[in-house]
């Protein structure tokens, strides 16, 4: 199994600069991997008592089962996780309120290199951090995976996000978030806020809530921000794709931007 090491934030502690209503139906900030998870997750953690966010797990298909306490209507928790989806995944969240976070496919595959790339990862893709291989290369391997090695984009965003569209499911585009995070003082930043926490079952919009988010959005907090990866190795990922690699996105999953209203 890979190790993805990544360093402790305080967030608990900062937490208590905060008065806390309890959280009173579950909820599951879910997402496809290297799509900001950290980003919903520590801003969402910034609204509900440590004691309701689930911490014992980065809740996953393989261990979904030991951790429905989770999803418990009786015992309302924040979780994460990279959730598939499935009828056990389906059953369990039900009655949770359920956050699919997705960003761009284009700008996806540069963020997947660079953690694949760097010591944050430790996993069976060790070869490619020595300079083996182009950097072309391992971009075209974030798109059309490895065999036996890493899934292909179009398994990934399938079964992370797609398969839950049209279902009750709030999608949430990362680019947005971060546009708002970014403008916290426009009133169409509000209204986002307040619209977000109302999905998640926080239907009260603090007038604190402007710090909250600055808090839970510093990116010092995050270990698995660009900047703060491990160990970035020898290859310098850019911050676009060439527009031959963008078209190697629309031919290995054509309509993916666009269902994700990236178009």
């Amino acid at each position: 199994m890979p190790r993805i090491l990544v360093k402790e934030d305080n967030l608990n502690e900062l937490n208590g600069d905060f008065a806390q209503a309890p959280l009173l139906e579950p909820v599951f900030l879910n997402s496809v991997p290297k799509c900001g998870t950290h980003l919903i997750k520590n801003i969402i953690r910034m609204f509900v008592p440590v004691e309701q966010q689930y911490h014992p797990a980065f809740i996953q298909h393989a261990v979904l089962r030991q951790h429905q306490v989770a999803f418990s209507q009786a015992m309302p928790h924040l979780s994460w996780g990279h959730l598939l989806f499935s009828d056990d995944a389906a059953i369990v969240l039900k009655h949770v309120h359920h956050i699919v976070q997705v960003r761009d496919p284009y700008s996806w595959v540069l963020a997947r290199a660079r953690f694949f790339l760097s010591d944050t990862f430790q996993g069976a893709l060790e070869h490619l951090k020595g300079g083996n291989v182009s950097l072309e290369e391992v971009l075209n391997m974030m798109i059309f995976g490895i065999h036996n090695k890493a899934p292909t984009m179009r398994e990934i965003y399938t079964h992370n996000a797609v398969s839950w569209l049209g279902t009750k499911v709030r999608l949430l585009r990362m680019e947005e978030l971060l546009a708002h995070v970014r403008n916290l003082d426009s009133p169409k930043a509000e209204s986002f806020f307040k619209d977000l926490l109302q999905d998640c079952g926080i239907n009260a919009l603090p007038d604190d809530w402007r710090e909250r988010v600055r808090v839970g959005a510093d990116r010092k907090q995050s270990g698995t921000a660009r900047e703060n990866l491990v160990g970035a190795g020898s290859l310098v990922v850019p911050d676009e794709l060439t527009e031959q690699q963008k078209h190697l996105v629309d031919y290995a999953v054509p309509g993916l931007r666009a269902i994700l209203g990236y178009e």
